[in-house]
This record gives C-alpha cells, sequence and structure tokens, in this order.
C-alpha cells in the first residue's frame, strides 16, 4: 500500500488536498483534507441578527447570493414573515441568476480544460477539444467570458451589485423592478438563451430539456455541433459515465418553487425532514461528541485532535451520507433524463456534468416567466420585528447542492450560527461509523498514480467543490 497526495487543486476555490491509498495503481480509501479553517460561524456568535445579511454573504465571492438566500430565509423564519409575490420573484430571479452562472462557469472554466491535457492526446477528439478549451488560451473563453459577463448584468438591475448583494433580505428584495427594466430583463435572458442555444448545445433549450434517456442523448449528440455535444464525445471515449459513483443517495432542499425538497435512494423519493439532520466531527480538527442537529451544533477547535484529518465536519442525514447538487435535485424532481443515467450507471462524472446543463435548459425558460410574473409598482419587501429569543431556519440550494443556514437568538443577540454548505455535504470526511463521504467513497477503485490518467481529476472536479463554503 502507498500513499499519494494530490494537491493543491487549481481551478477550484479555495485549498483542497486528497490523500490517495493506493494498491496496484487503485485507490483503495482517500480522505479528503479542507486545510483552511475561516471560522464564519464564531464570528457570528454575539452579533445583531440582521449583521448576518453582510457577513456571511463574504464566505464566498461565487456562490454568495446563495448566502444571503439562507441567512435571509432563516431571519424571516425567526420573524414570523414570508416575502412578498414580488420579492419572492425577484429573490428567485436572483439566485438562479447566480446558480446559471456557477454552471457555466464550472462546465467552461473549471471542468473542461482537464481534457486538453497532454495525457489524452492520442485520443480522436484532444485536438479540437484541446484548441476549444484549454486553460486561459482556449477559443470558448474569449466567447463564454462575455456572455457571462452580460448575464451577468442581471444582477444589477435585481440586486444592484454582485457579489455581496444586500438587496435580498428576509420580507424579499430592497430592489424594486419597473416596467422598463422588466424589458431589459427580458432582452438580456434572450441574449443568453442564445449562446446557450448556438454555442453550448446546438438546439433549442426545448430541445434540450425534453431527452428522457442515456441513448437519446448520446443520439442526440452524435455529429452535432456545440460544446455539450463534444463533452459527450469525450467523456463516452474515457468511459466517465461509469466512474465516480458514490452512494446514488440524494438530497434536496428543494430550489425556486420548481424543483421539490425530497431525498431518493434506492429509486424511491420520499419526503424530506430537516429534524434528520446532524453533523459528526469525528474526522474533523473540531471538538469531539456525539453527532448534533445544527440547530444545537457547536464550532469548537481542537487543533492537535489525534486522527483527524480536516476541518470540515460530517453531515449525515438519518445516519447516512448524501449527494447533494444539481444532480440530486433533478433526480428527485424526477426528470427522466437524470433518472435514467443514475439508474443505469449510478452518479457518474457525466450524469454530474450532464445535470448541471440540463438545468441551463429548464431554470433559463422559468426565469423568463418569473420575469413576466413581476409586478411593477407592488411591494417587493414585507416588513416585521426580530424576537429577542427566537430561533430560525434557512434552507436554500446553491448551484453545488443544498445550503443550510441555523441560527438562534438570546437577548436580541446571536447566540448560536450554524451553517451547512453543499461541498461539506460531498467532500465530507468519515464519520463515528467510519463511512466515508460522497467524494471519498467516489474515488475508490479508480487509476492513480504514475502513468494513470487523471481520472481522479474528474471526479473531484464533477461535484464542483467551493471549498470555502466547506470551512465557513
Amino acid at each position: 500500500m502507498t500513499r499519494l497526495i494530490v494537491g493543491p487543486f487549481n481551478r477550484v476555490e479555495g485549498d483542497l488536498e486528497i490523500s490517495l491509498d493506493l494498491e496496484n495503481g487503485r485507490i483503495q480509501s482517500a480522505q479528503v483534507n479542507s486545510p483552511l479553517f475561516r471560522g464564519f460561524e464564531q464570528i457570528m456568535v454575539g452579533r445583531s441578527p440582521l449583521d448576518a445579511l453582510a457577513i456571511v454573504p463574504r464566505i464566498c465571492g461565487i456562490c454568495s447570493v446563495a448566502q444571503s438566500a439562507a441567512a435571509a430565509s432563516a431571519l424571516a423564519d425567526a420573524m414570523g414573515i414570508a416575502p412578498t409575490p414580488n420579492g419572492l420573484l425577484a429573490r428567485h430571479l436572483i439566485q438562479a441568476t447566480e446558480n446559471l452562472a456557477d454552471h457555466l462557469t464550472h462546465f467552461y472554466l473549471f471542468f473542461m480544460p482537464d481534457f486538453a491535457r497532454p495525457a489524452y492526446a492520442g485520443r480522436h477528439w484532444h485536438s479540437a477539444v484541446a484548441q476549444r478549451f484549454a486553460a486561459v488560451k482556449g477559443d470558448a473563453t474569449t466567447e463564454v467570458l462575455p456572455a457571462r459577463a452580460s448575464f451577468l448584468k442581471l444582477m444589477g438591475f435585481l440586486a444592484g451589485r454582485w457579489p455581496h448583494t444586500l438587496a435580498i433580505q428576509p420580507g424579499g428584495s430592497t430592489r424594486a423592478i419597473t416596467a422598463g427594466e422588466r424589458i431589459r430583463l427580458l432582452a438580456l435572458l434572450r441574449e443568453f438563451r442564445g449562446f446557450l442555444e448556438k454555442r453550448l448545445f446546438g438546439d433549442s433549450l426545448a430541445g434540450v430539456s425534453q431527452l428522457a434517456s442515456k441513448d437519446q442523448l448520446l443520439a442526440w449528440a452524435t455529429g452535432r455541433a456545440g460544446d455539450f455535444p463534444a463533452f459527450l464525445n469525450a467523456a463516452s471515449d474515457l468511459g466517465l459515465d461509469r466512474m465516480g459513483r458514490a452512494y446514488d443517495a440524494f438530497l434536496s432542499y428543494g430550489a425556486y418553487d420548481l424543483f421539490p425538497a425530497g431525498t431518493w435512494q434506492g429509486g424511491q423519493v420520499s419526503a424530506f425532514d430537516p429534524v434528520a439532520i446532524d453533523e459528526d466531527t469525528t474526522s474533523a480538527w473540531l471538538a469531539a461528541g456525539q453527532p448534533r442537529h445544527p440547530a444545537q451544533g457547536e464550532t469548537v477547535v481542537d487543533a492537535g485532535k489525534p486522527a483527524a484529518y480536516t476541518w470540515c465536519k460530517a453531515p449525515r442525514y438519518a445516519g447516512q451520507p448524501y449527494e447533494v447538487g444539481a444532480l440530486a435535485r433533478q433526480v428527485i424532481a424526477g426528470h427522466p433524463l437524470a433518472l435514467d443515467l443514475v439508474q443505469r450507471d449510478g452518479a457518474s462524472v457525466m450524469a454530474r456534468v450532464v445535470a448541471r446543463l440540463l438545468e441551463l435548459a429548464l431554470v433559463l425558460p422559468a426565469m423568463e416567466g418569473w420575469v413576466l410574473a413581476l409586478q411593477p409598482g407592488e411591494a417587493f419587501c414585507a416588513h416585521g420585528d426580530m424576537p429577542d429569543d427566537v430561533t430560525g431556519t434557512g434552507l436554500v440550494e446553491a448551484a453545488r447542492g443544498s445550503l443550510g443556514h441555523w441560527l438562534s437568538i438570546k437577548r436580541g443577540r446571536i447566540e448560536r450560527y450554524q451553517i451547512i454548505a453543499p461541498t461539506t455535504w460531498n467532500f465530507s470526511p468519515r464519520d463515528g461509523n467510519a463511512l466515508p463521504g460522497p467524494l471519498e467513497q467516489a474515488l475508490v477503485g479508480l487509476p492513480a498514480g504514475e502513468g494513470a490518467p487523471p481520472t481522479e481529476q474528474h471526479v473531484v472536479r464533477s461535484f464542483d467543490p467551493c471549498m470555502v463554503c466547506t470551512v465557513h
């Protein structure tokens, strides 16, 4: 048995290191280390509750809106208020803008450059893919960055700025949209739709969203121009449709009133029970104890703890590891393509990437509908008072999966603030029952070491890690 340390990883938000135990060139076990502690949960203690709206978005510059939405939802729960209809639509639009921009960024700038590696120089697709997707200098960069920047102009109208907007509030949004701005929002969405249909898919969004099986998907991609078909060609050739399987257990808090909350395992969808979540600190450099529900959670540093190997806690649902993300959302929502991919081959590298791009095709038309449903002149934000002693929970879906904030307030100040980010779920360490987290499990059995293809890179990036959120 030999040990290989992989990392630090480039094109990852934050710091990541993975220890691989190898035997005969195959991974026997993996330990995922989130090596940077940031301490946002401690920063919140003792502060005014509304300070959360300014502080927690600074956890991350990529998914700050998701952190804002979770904080606002937790505060709204504590205050006993609900967003106005306009405020809810605005929040959906703001969150979807960030999430779709994140999916686009992941595909073009984080994931696809790995196919340009010299290790694949002998593959029939390598020359074209390297020219298109090579990091920094690939042809796609000069197209996708302007398209992404133009799409993010939506944030100027909807949220004032990005990242770290203060527009999202417990009662909705502070940024009321006028009739004229609504027309400009539709124009920006139409422009982004044009980029997706022409360059990414080579087909209409409706054509992509209606694909119902792996066979249909691969037949659709054959001979088609577009960056998504190029990915499918390379991924099929490398067998990425059969690599990176973890537990095939999925969790979602529900997104935009479009995709439902729930869990999926063994072909069965079950209702989501927020009480079933707890966090285990057995393998983290944090004080040990019995697993706790995050509403009663603690973050107490124990940097010298024996056998610990990460700053990441181990979230569990009903005592089991669960995968979160776009694939989880689409499987739980019952999309036939996502279900067919998982039921055939499990939660593979290909399935995770397909699910993200599928969400681009599904959510953009919904955004157009939300813009049309806005009522200029009607209220965008409800108001309420914060009790001195109260608890609150905010559960949202970021691009990478399920994000939860739990807070308790005593005498008008935050007594406890706990966060479970999507990558905390997916990159969690072993728990007290020695169960590996989803990524640790997904790496087992893959080739690695000298002379091996960079398969582990594809598996890691298929989860789209955001380590700064993990170690909040």
